[in-house]
Order: structure tokens, then sequence, then C-alpha cells
């Protein structure tokens, strides 16, 4: 693929390892610190959206046509996938007239789980009647992301890839008309006008009780989401006051990712091998039973 420069660099987030409510506490007693704001100033706004286990996407629109969508990279440099983008139905190929002369949406694009499953029974099945190169996938992140790189178009559009819009990157200044956005959330609901997917969980909450209250209920609903997270977002939703936060070597300080302890499963153990390396070294393998995880079944060896 070829690789293109971000305009913007895509950052990463920084990870809050405490699982527990304090993770979300931590930062809002952060944020407060860094906006000089004591007690008896108003509860912060943030917006409080789902951390996808997906691949980050750049989308760029000039003059309201999709012209390049490109992957992370390593942040400076992603690769350019447009064409494999384009078989994406729930991306928009053309935007409204009111949309920017240049804009780029990021966002994330996964595989949802009944698509997953689906996949891999159509994988079964020509695995079963014989056709070469073909496999089950391990996962839906895995899956996505190896539909997304396909060198051929075609292979990608039978792959069943979906999208969720969730920031900004470039856009037309704001002095060639574009209108002003206060808060990251105006943006959102503006992009879902423009047409882009964003996520239903998505909103707006306040001070740490907010962020606290939003954690716990999507752990609640994680297991029944049609598709894999790892955890939650938090943004300061004020665009002033992320431009005041500003950032720290490449990462914002106005946004933090919230995870959720590992998934455990039991499984049985149904036989043990013992393999032989080419030193001569026994190495005992032992089978487990599949398990569902996520509502993904997962294969393990040890």
């Amino acid at each position: 693929f070829i690789s293109v420069r971000h305009a913007m660099p895509m950052l990463s987030i920084r990870t809050e390892t405490d699982t527990t409510a304090s993770g979300a506490e931590h930062f809002d007693e952060r944020i407060r610190k860094e906006l000089a704001l004591d007690v008896s100033d108003d509860l912060v706004e943030y917006v409080a959206e789902l951390k996808f286990d997906g691949l980050a996407m750049s989308l760029t629109y000039e003059d309201h046509v999709l012209v390049q969508a490109a992957t992370r990279g390593d942040g400076e440099w992603g690769e350019d996938v447009t064409q494999n983008i384009r078989t994406i139905g729930q991306i928009p190929l053309r935007l409204p007239a009111d949309a920017p002369k240049l804009l780029e949406v990021r966002g994330e694009v996964y595989m949802a789980r009944a698509d997953f499953e689906a996949l891999n029974e159509r994988q079964r099945t020509r695995i079963a009647a014989g056709e070469k190169n073909e496999k089950t996938f391990v996962n839906p992140r895995n899956a996505a992301a190896g539909a997304v790189r396909q060198l051929d178009s075609t292979i990608a559009a039978q792959r069943p890839l979906s999208f969720f819009a969730y920031g900004l990157g470039d856009i037309t200044p704001q002095n060639d008309g574009v209108g002003v956005f206060s808060s990251h959330f105006e943006f959102l609901l503006q992009l879902k006008k423009w047409g882009f997917p964003v996520a239903n969980q998505t909103q707006c909450v306040k001070g740490a009780e907010g962020l606290v209250q939003f954690h716990q209920k999507i752990a609640q609903e994680r297991d029944s989401l049609p598709f894999d997270i790892d955890g939650v977002v938090y943004k300061v939703n004020s665009l002033d006051a992320q431009q005041r936060l500003g950032f720290v070597t490449r990462e914002p300080r106005w946004a933090v990712a919230h995870k959720y302890p590992a998934q455990e499963e039991l499984t049985t153990v149904q036989a043990i091998e013992v393999q032989v390396g080419r030193t001569g070294k026994l190495t005992p393998v032992a089978k487990l039973a599949p398990v569902f995880v996520g509502g993904v079944t997962v294969t393990n060896a040890t």
C-alpha cells in the first residue's frame, strides 16, 4: 500500500490502568487541576464513548467527495486503503453541500459479532468444499484488519465491515465559511446529520460521578453489545478547554481510555499431547475445549 502522511497526527489516547471507579475519578481530578478549577467551580462536562476493538481509520473529503482513507500506522504515516474502505456501505462517499470543503473524519472500522460468525461459517463451508488458501478467523478485530488490507478490493467487499465515527482531524479553516463547533458532542451530532454512524451509547456526562456511572453502565451492557469493546473513552467536551489542555508527548491531555478487566472464562482440558522440538526437548501441549468470550468462540492450546 502507498504510505500517506496524516495532515494532523493520529495520536494515541492514554490508557487508565485502574479499571475501578477510581480510574475515572483520577482523570476528572487531573482535568480540574490542569484547568485550575476549585470546588466552587462547575463540574467539567465530558463526552463518554465506547472504546471499539477495531482498526482506527482516517477519512478525508475534498469538495464533499471521499478522496482518501488511511490507517493510523505510526500516527504520522499510514497506509492508503481507500478502495477497500469505499466498499463499506455505512461510510458516505459524498457529503451534503453544507459540509466543509475539506473535512477529515476519524473513526473505527470493525466487524460485528454476528457478521464475524457468518463469515467464519462461510469460510468453513469453503474449506469443507476443498477450496485452497481458505481459513477461519480468530476474532472480529483480526478479520476486520485483514479485510482492510486486502490488495484486491473485491475480496474486501465480501467481508462484512462496519464503521463508527468519533473524531475530527483536518478541516477547512473557519474563515472559509465553515460553521464553528464549540464542543466535541456538537461535532458528533453534525456528523450524524452528514450521514456518518455514531454509536448510540455516546453521551454527555458531568463530573467524576457521571464518568463512573457511564463506565459501570457499559460494563453491564458489554456482553450484549453486537460488537466488541475493551473499555470506554472520556473526552473533555469543550473544544476551547481541549485547546487549553493541549498535548503531552503523543497523547492529548483532555482524553483517556478507561479499560475493563480482562474477560476470563472456564475451559476443560480435553487432552495432553507431548511434542518433540528440534533440540529434542519434550513440550507438553494441553488442548482446551472452546469457550465463548464476548459472543466469540475462542479455541486455545497452551
